[in-house]
């Protein structure tokens, strides 16, 4: 019997599997302009963001053209207050001019606006990283921007399709999704079956299984599907690469640098919503950056899924709940309850979020 008020879907939990990254999106539509100014190879560093302006919030200004009162009404008019536009600079991660974008709600929204920019197509987008062109997966985009983040565009490669064995239960995979439609490889666990597959990659997109297309499905999809595949079978699976430039993307994997590079200062945030709009928040402080990453790390062993946005959305829902029923209850009472997390996963989830309120995680 459950030990809650509400029976919940049985899962069977998957260690080193695969694991998902989540955006969320909507089809809404924003008509703002955007411009591409000259810049730099993003392959050599890059001058200080500028800060003029583009990634503030200054006071909303009164416009200039007032109108009088009419006979139809005797109060005063109000001044039209316009609210400032946030801009922000993007290169495609491969090289090009950097543009300017602005207007968007949503991931979708974004890569559309990218896309008008850069005069492609939103399908050509993998995924985006914030301050690095590099395919570095702690860089992605998720659903927050920092005011002054640098956005790098990663587009589609070359396809390549690769036979594998599934020898052992699990693959060591770890997916993510772009939030657009497209999950890609977020991390190879060393020693497992792909790793020793040199020439599947980090951030390679995972376009097909045999002949079941996987465009359109959200990571958790993918991953149910790799982990149901039977132990000792063979399949195809194809994957796009992220385009790359010049000869860098010939020849197998190769370890990455540990050296990293940050333009933005994550002061404040752009919050990306699937419903409703973006605002600008202040940006995690350690204890909820803690929280989340402990609850990423529950996703990753009890469900195979790594969603830093779905991490986030569990600890403001349990932050302000004072019991683990409750807690329950409010997962069962929203979109995550198609997750079907166990009873087990619950008090998990509520032994780490009460740890982070508590000041005993730390990051």
């Amino acid at each position: 019997m459950s030990l809650f008020s509400k029976k919940r879907k049985p899962v069977s939990h998957v260690t080193g599997e695969t694991d998902h990254h989540h955006n969320s999106g909507s089809n809404g539509s924003s008509s703002l302009m955007e411009e591409t100014v000259g810049g730099r190879h993003p392959h050599h560093p890059l001058p200080p963001i500028p800060t003029n302006g583009h990634h503030s919030l200054p006071p909303s200004t009164p416009s200039r053209h007032h109108h009088p009162a009419t006979s139809s009404n005797s109060a005063a008019s109000v001044a039209k207050v316009t609210q400032p536009k946030l801009v922000f600079h993007c290169q495609q991660a491969h090289g090009s001019p950097t543009g300017l974008i602005s207007g968007f709600t949503n991931v979708k929204e974004l890569y559309e606006k990218i896309a008008e920019c850069y005069d492609i197509q939103p399908a050509e987008i993998l995924f985006c990283t914030l301050n690095t062109h590099k395919v570095d997966m702690n860089k992605l985009l998720g659903g927050q921007i920092g005011l002054d983040d640098f956005i790098f565009a990663h587009r589609k490669g070359r396809p390549k399709e690769i036979e594998i064995t599934k020898s052992e239960d699990a693959l060591g995979l770890t997916i993510t999704d772009n939030g657009a439609g497209y999950a890609f490889i977020k991390r190879i666990k060393e020693g497992s079956i792909i790793d020793r597959m040199k020439y599947i990659n980090v951030g390679d997109h995972i376009e097909r299984i045999d002949q079941t297309s996987l465009v359109g499905c959200r990571h958790y999809e993918v991953a149910k599907m790799l982990k149901d595949i039977p132990k000792g079978t063979t399949f195809i699976m194809r994957l796009v690469e992220p385009l790359q430039a010049g000869f860098s993307n010939i020849g197998p994997r190769t370890n990455p640098g540990t050296a990293k590079k940050s333009y933005g200062s994550g002061k404040e945030t752009l919050r990306l919503r699937a419903n409703g709009p973006a605002r600008v928040e202040e940006a995690p402080d350690s204890v909820v950056e803690a929280a989340v990453e402990k609850i990423n790390s529950l996703l990753e062993s009890f469900m195979g899924i790594n969603d830093a946005d779905l991490a986030t959305q569990i600890w403001e829902m349990g932050q302000e709940k004072t019991n683990t029923m409750d807690f329950a209850e409010a997962i069962d009472n929203s979109d995550l309850e198609a997750f079907g997390f166990t009873d087990d996963f619950i008090f998990e989830l509520w032994g780490a979020i009460t740890d982070a309120k508590a000041g005993r995680l730390r990051k």
